[in-house]
């Protein structure tokens, strides 16, 4: 009884693990696509690759994306930016924390706890 127990846990964990790594070379890959945050947006590109990000945006600091590295757990994303910013800006505005996700159809939808949304379609 016992050692069935165990082989069920140990298949668990390994299906568990399994599933990030579906997720993360499922989004792997260059996107293009907007950030909103109230009425204002802003054209974005992002790219992911392994469990690095970096991005880059039309509007200066709008959002604040940089580079850094990101893990995924269930339907959210840790974020951590490595980059250093001046201090002039609203810095909730830099791409960091946990957002939640969902990704269907090429389309890669991010949102925050206040509120902010990316939306972005994976390029081919």
């Amino acid at each position: 009884m016992k050692i069935n127990i165990l082989i069920l846990l140990i298949g668990t964990l390994v299906l568990l693990g399994c599933d990030n790594d579906d997720v993360h070379r499922d989004i792997d890959g260059q996107y293009i696509g907007t950030f909103h945050r109230g009425r204002n947006s802003s054209n974005v590109e992002l790219t992911f690759t392994d469990t690095n990000f970096s991005g880059e945006n039309e509007t200066v600091k709008f959002p604040a994306i940089c580079n850094g590295n990101y893990s995924i757990s269930e339907r959210t994303i840790k974020f951590e930016n490595q980059c250093p910013w001046t201090a002039e800006f609203d810095w909730s505005l830099i791409l960091t924390g946990t957002w939640n996700f969902s990704f269907a159809n090429n389309t890669l939808i991010l949102t925050n706890s206040i509120g902010d949304l990316y939306t972005l379609i994976k390029q081919e």
